[in-house]
């Protein structure tokens, strides 16, 4: 992958001097993206390095050192503890990390969302406009599931957006969003919500290692029509089937704020004796999921993989070590751009894919004020993963 780095056409001049703030949210995520940085550059040949454009673009670490203290009362600040001045600015941020915990009068409160997207706000205002640019990477966008107005409701994602850009900030990526044309609400800023396509492809490739990838032995399936777009396109570029079932609900009755699913009703051909990828953009308890993946099993579909980039577990993992002794599933993909708790790490049911290169890539390139469309449109790298593993290579 270095070669392929390598051959960026990464010779213009940076915007301005490299700065990465990954919230506390977002540290081994950080972690890696700044260690991916700092190799490139240390070995990529640059005869303009030392010329005052380039000031500073190798150094041990483009992490600036931060800090969001919280007083006893559960208030909080921001606090830059060096100099942001003229810095192309990328702060990471994960509003999906409930590990982590603040005093509050004395109790043990775990941050939420909002504290989360609370303290992104404190680290920019914190800048104080000295930066030359600020681009906030939120990989699980706020608020992203409320989305739109159904009824006399707020609009969440599209105040924060709105609030992000009023504050400062350039450009905003996210990773697979709940309904990208949220962006609606910023229509002359900067918004991309990247697909994690090539990493679900690539991890189910490395670790399984005989899938016949044809039309007539596997299938792509939505588990609702939300998600139709994300199947259609994996479908596309592996060149299989795909189908989608939709959720039959009962509109006479409300439990739990939502209108309760009666059925689930299948669109497609047959899956019998196929491997089934079910596509999603999350897994929050993984109640629906798993009730496709029964569908599926009692359409005698073969083994099931499930492919979710953000794998929120809100109600454990107990039910899907259950479905996964059962047989109904074999092998569940989230990404690591949320926080995955170790016993997750642990389970055989499991595979995690890794998006810290992806994100430096795309940090590197952004930078240098170069094009991210082949970074963000992976069919040619699909492709030729697909021909190794046709030939053994993987």
């Amino acid at each position: 992958m270095v070669k392929r780095e390598e051959k960026r056409n990464l010779e213009s001049i940076p915007v301005g001097s490299l700065g990465i703030i990954p919230l506390n949210s977002c540290k081994t995520l950080g972690e890696k993206v700044n260690s991916y940085l700092v190799e490139w550059r240390t070995e990529r040949e640059n005869e303009h390095k030392t010329s005052l454009a380039f000031a500073g673009y190798q150094r041990d670490s483009y992490i600036l050192n931060t800090k969001v203290p919280r007083f006893g009362s559960g208030e909080g600040k921001g606090e830059i503890l060096e100099s942001v001045r003229g810095t192309d600015l990328y702060i990471m941020v994960d509003v999906c990390n409930y590990s982590l915990t603040y005093s509050m009068g004395g109790y043990v409160n775990h941050m939420s969302p909002d504290d989360h997207y609370q303290d992104l706000k404190r680290i920019i205002a914190a800048v104080g406009g000295k930066a030359r640019r600020i681009t906030v990477i939120m990989p699980f966008l706020y608020e992203s599931r409320q989305h739109k107005r159904t009824a006399r409701e707020s609009l969440d994602c599209a105040l924060a957006l709105q609030e992000l850009i009023k504050m400062g900030v350039d450009n905003i990526i996210t990773f697979d969003a709940h309904d990208p044309r949220v962006q609606n609400a910023i229509p002359l800023h900067g918004f991309e919500t990247i697909q994690p396509a090539y990493q679900f492809i690539k991890g189910l490739l490395t670790n399984v290692k005989d899938l016949s990838l044809d039309s007539e032995h596997m299938m792509v399936v939505s588990p609702d029509e939300g998600g139709m777009s994300r199947a259609i396109y994996i479908a596309n570029v592996l060149g299989l089937d795909m189908g989608m079932f939709y959720k039959r609900r009962d509109y006479t009755k409300v439990v739990n704020g939502r209108n309760p699913i009666i059925a689930h009703e299948f669109l497609g051909s047959s899956v019998e004796g196929k491997d089934i990828i079910i596509i999603d953009d999350m897994i929050s308890s993984g109640e629906s999921m798993l009730e496709v993946a029964t569908e599926l099993k009692n359409r005698k579909a073969n083994r099931i993989f499930v492919f979710s980039t953000f794998g929120l577990f809100t109600s454990g993992l107990d039910k899907f070590d259950e479905y996964y002794n059962k047989g109904i599933i074999t092998k569940v993909l989230t990404t690591n751009l949320i926080y995955q708790p170790d016993e997750l790490l642990e389970r055989e049911w499991y595979i995690s894919c890794d998006l810290s290169k992806y994100i430096a890539y795309i940090i590197d390139t952004l930078n240098h004020d170069s094009s991210i469309s082949d970074l963000l449109i992976p069919n040619e790298r699909i492709q030729s993963i697909v021909s190794r593993y046709r030939n053994g290579e993987l």
